[in-house]
This record gives structure tokens, sequence and C-alpha cells, in this order.
């Protein structure tokens, strides 16, 4: 599993012209399931992001967690972080894991960011979305759960 985070001031995501998902200060995430992917990798990578410390203390060091700042996240489905754009000129997606298989797997990883008392905001699995962002920093972080150790 392959996540792109974004600390941002806000973020949102819009379908057919409606707000479906909106936070605050946090973390926008998007999220890119893998076919070899599993629970376990979803569970590794929510418990990263609930303890990675990103956000500025009172010194302005990186050095607190979404959930010291009170802060949310947006978690945003998104197949295409698993394009393969080495060969030709149109991205391959053979890696990305089929569309019923990685829906379960989204919802599994947003329950489990959920279980952490986090106000977790979502787009719509397969829909076209409009995301729309603030990023505070920039600060623009990649994780994945087969380069975990």
């Amino acid at each position: 599993m392959r996540i792109v985070i974004q600390r941002v001031k806000e973020a949102s995501v819009e379908i057919s012209g409606m707000i479906k998902g909106q936070i605050g200060r946090g973390l926008l995430i998007f999220a890119g399931i893998e076919e070899c992917d599993t629970r376990e990798d979803a569970e590794w990578l929510c418990g990263k992001i609930v303890r990675l410390r990103i956000f500025d203390d009172a010194e302005g060091v990186m050095n607190l967690p979404v959930t010291d700042v009170g802060g949310e996240i947006l978690v945003v489905s998104q197949f295409t972080i698993f394009g393969d754009c080495r060969k030709g000129r149109r991205p391959s997606f053979t890696d990305a894991a089929e569309p019923r298989r990685a829906q379960e797997l989204y919802h599994h990883f947003v329950t489990k960011l959920r279980e952490n008392a986090i106000s977790v905001a979502t787009g719509e699995f397969q829909a076209h979305m409009a995301v729309e962002l603030v990023n505070d920093g920039p600060v623009t972080l990649l994780l994945d759960s087969k380069k975990a150790f």
C-alpha cells in the first residue's frame, strides 16, 4: 500500500459539484492499493500516520503528530499512485489492486484511522473527484508499506 500525505491547513473533495469530504488543519492522504496488499499493510500505515510527528511544536520544530494538534484526516483513494510510466507514453496500472479488493482494503484503512479518535473524512471510491487543498509548509511525504523495514 502506498500513500501520499500532505500536511494541510484545509482540504476538501467534491463529487458532481457537491462537497463529499472536508477538513480543516490536518492531513490529506491519497491512498493507493497494490494487488499484493493485505490488512496488515493498511494497519501498519495507519499506526505510522497517527504517530508521525510532522506538525510544529511551540519552537517551530516538526515534533507533533496529528492527534496532538487536534487535526483531521481526509482520505482519497487513488489507484494512479501505482501508475508505472517507465515504458511508452501511457501509464500501466497492472500493479494496482482490482477495484473490489482495493475498496475493501481502503475501507479497512479508514476504519482503523477512525479507531484512533481522529475525525476522518473521505472521498468516494472510484468516483471522479475534484480535490482542493492548502498545503501547509509545504509538507508532502510518501509512505509505502512494502518499504516498512
